[in-house]
């Protein structure tokens, strides 16, 4: 995985570029962040180009109609967006990127996914890749109001490696057995870990003192929520707080939206990044993270290992489902960066979750 000087070094060749200049704002110790373009396409359904079609060539039949972002507009919850990207990719053949929604985007829980021209997937490019980038765009629970240069999603960029490090594990992506070695050194959770295939999380239901808060759920119709606004609203208007009786047992509603916080402390240390893995359907029927990056230096300070909570954006599926205090939800994955970050996270770059505990996204006044 490249750092943010090899970032850099990728904006000063031209393999990444915009309608307008990069800013120096948008690139983080490990990732891009990418802007909204100009106008927003309203569209019937998603959509994936595959391997033979550019996107536009797919966007006119399922069009409904077009939004002038430059003055700023309201995405309505349930609907879907289409919205071409200020940022634009000429990758070497040996670089591809992925994509995910940054932290904050994730917590209001808005749905959005990177599409590229002749790509078969979701959030991610194949190497070489050489073209535009769209955000499609679903809020969930609340509207939003995003315009012209809003930032939601981020991108990363894996340099192909011509060798695996470790039997058990890929090109880049750090197996178990290295991943017991790291805990030794430095500490990934408090305590014991529980690694397999990656860090495994656990969901915390344990009362907060002195509130006894475990965690929020949304309230739906609660109103517009701009997402450039830092410490704008009021967290009561938008979210309910969920408190439990003794046993520490939650019933996820069905399609609720929870914003809950992982039992461990968790660290990423700056030689690596880490990401939440995807939805498992053997561990039970709900999401859990819509935004999966862990920056290096996550957690971590001056060599002090964990600080910082997983937040975990809930999503029960068709059906109500129970999770207890201590179950496992989740895991982390790590990867390597091919070389230490000029800056780690929380680090005087703005970061607003380093040494989180339960915590809303930035939109909301901290109580």
């Amino acid at each position: 995985m490249l750092p943010s000087q090899a970032i850099r070094a990728l904006i000063a060749s031209g393999e990444i570029a915009g309608m307008a200049e990069i800013e120096d704002a948008q690139i983080q110790p490990a990732s891009l962040d990418l802007r909204l373009g100009k106008v927003a396409y309203r569209i019937r359904a998603s959509f994936l180009p595959g391997t033979k079609a550019t996107v536009r060539e797919k966007l006119t039949a399922v069009t409904f109609h077009e939004i002038d972002l430059t003055k700023g507009a309201v995405l309505e919850a349930g609907c879907v967006y289409l919205v071409p990207l200020v940022e634009h990719l000429k990758l070497r053949p040996t670089i591809a990127a992925f994509a995910n929604p940054k932290s904050s985007t994730g917590r209001l829980d808005v749905f959005t996914r990177l599409i590229g021209d002749y790509q078969a997937a979701f959030d991610a490019v194949s190497e070489g890749y050489a073209g535009p980038l769209f955000a499609e765009i679903c809020p969930r629970t609340f509207s939003i109001k995003v315009r012209y240069g809003s930032r939601l999603s981020q991108i990363r960029f894996r340099r192909r490696v011509s060798q695996q490090i470790d039997s058990d594990e890929r090109p880049g992506r750090v197996g178990d057995r290295a991943l017991r070695a790291i805990h030794s050194d430095v500490g990934l959770v408090e305590g014991e870990a529980a690694i397999r295939e990656g860090l495994n999380l656990r969901i915390s239901l344990e009362p907060i003192p002195p509130t006894g808060l475990v965690g929020y759920r949304a309230r739906r119709y609660a109103g517009v929520i701009d997402v450039d606004q830092v410490g704008a609203y009021d967290v009561q208007q938008f979210w309910e707080a969920v408190h439990l009786g003794g046993d520490r047992r939650l019933v996820l509603d069905p399609h609720e939206f929870y914003i809950l916080a992982s039992k461990e402390s968790v660290s990423v240390p700056p030689e690596y990044v880490a990401e939440m893995a995807p939805f498992d359907p053997l561990i039970g029927e709900y999401r859990v993270h819509y935004a999966g990056f862990f920056d290096p230096g996550f957690g971590y300070s001056e060599g002090k290992a964990p600080g910082a909570k997983a937040v975990l954006e809930v999503r029960s599926l068709d059906i109500p489902f129970i999770v207890e205090d201590g179950q496992i939800v989740g895991r982390l994955v790590y990867d390597r960066l091919t070389e230490l970050p000029e800056t780690l996270y929380g680090q005087g770059i703005g970061s607003h979750y380093q040494a989180q505990g339960l915590k809303l996204s930035k939109h909301f006044r901290q109580e």
